[in-house]
């Protein structure tokens, strides 16, 4: 039986759609296994929070009422740490590339290989599903938190830096995704994963605005950093929420990350690819 070019690409779409959607509810049903392990992580992940808010209160006590640090008022500087909060639950990458890792050393990528599945495309499915289910999760505890200093959250200036800063988070997950797998696919080629792992985490937690916001730093320094794909991890996207970026450089910022995602893709695809060899010369 003929059938149209056309409808044979629309019923191949459909498929891998279908295929890839079943993948992201046996993700959701297996994270939901994990579900209380996923609740005390995010409550214990409050401790380090209230320190850290609890230190800059103590730092702003000391100045004179309505001071401000590198153009942060304690309000605003208390928003930025709850807005890492916020953005860590949507983009974090949670063990994801310790178990591509293990797929790669323990040989259960073979399977793969064999079906018409490709492997990142299932294991960003996977990343996706674990994020559902953990912000599922976490949305309660953190909410109640988050209205606890409800006077001092910002809010966004209006819908259209919403949605920016929005498609801004997307991009951050996608980025962090495509670097977490690019670092796993080391393990074609040692046995051990873990320091590397650990190394690029000390690289992001700190020159991603994760421990402190970037233009506290000597400007030269936060210049430099912007050169890195780390900037657009965590302190891009709450910039654009807190209206510190506006404008042009919104438009700039936007394209730039676009760029390291697009990069950061690339690299993981190289390393698969160079992977793949390594990994068929050894199983022969």
């Amino acid at each position: 039986m003929f059938v149209p070019k056309a409808l044979y690409s629309k019923l191949r779409r459909n498929k891998i759609v279908k295929k890839y959607w079943h993948v992201i509810n046996i993700g959701i049903q297996n994270n939901l296994t994990y579900r209380v392990n996923f609740l005390f992580r995010i409550l214990f992940g409050f401790i380090p929070l209230l320190a850290t808010i609890y230190l800059w209160r103590a730092i702003y006590s000391g100045k004179s009422s309505g001071a401000s640090v590198a153009d942060y008022s304690l309000a605003g500087m208390t928003s930025y740490y709850l807005l890492v909060t916020i953005v860590d639950a949507l983009t974090a990458v949670s063990e994801d590339d310790w178990q591509i890792a293990s797929d790669i050393k323990d040989g259960n990528i073979s399977q793969f290989l064999l079906k018409p599945i490709d492997y990142m495309v299932y294991r960003l499915c996977l990343f996706f599903s674990s994020r559902i289910i953990y912000l599922a999760v976490a949305i309660i505890p953190l909410a109640i938190f988050i209205f606890s200093f409800r006077r001092y959250f910002v809010l966004p200036q209006d819908p259209a830096t919403l949605g920016l800063f929005l498609l801004s988070v997307i991009m951050t997950a996608l980025l962090q995704f495509f670097m977490s797998y690019a670092m796993a696919m080391l393990a074609f080629w040692v046995l051990e994963v873990s320091t590397f792992i650990f190394i690029l985490f000390a690289f992001e937690y700190i020159a991603s605005g994760h421990l402190f916001p970037l233009n506290i730093l000597p400007p030269t320094l936060e210049r430099v950093l912007h050169f890195t794909p780390f900037p657009y991890q965590m302190f891009f996207p709450i910039s654009i929420y807190m209206g510190k970026t506006t404008g042009n450089a919104v438009v700039q910022g936007l394209v730039i990350q676009a760029a390291w995602v697009f990069v950061a893709y690339l690299m993981a695809r190289f390393a698969w690819n160079r992977g793949l060899r390594k990994y068929a010369a050894v199983g022969g």
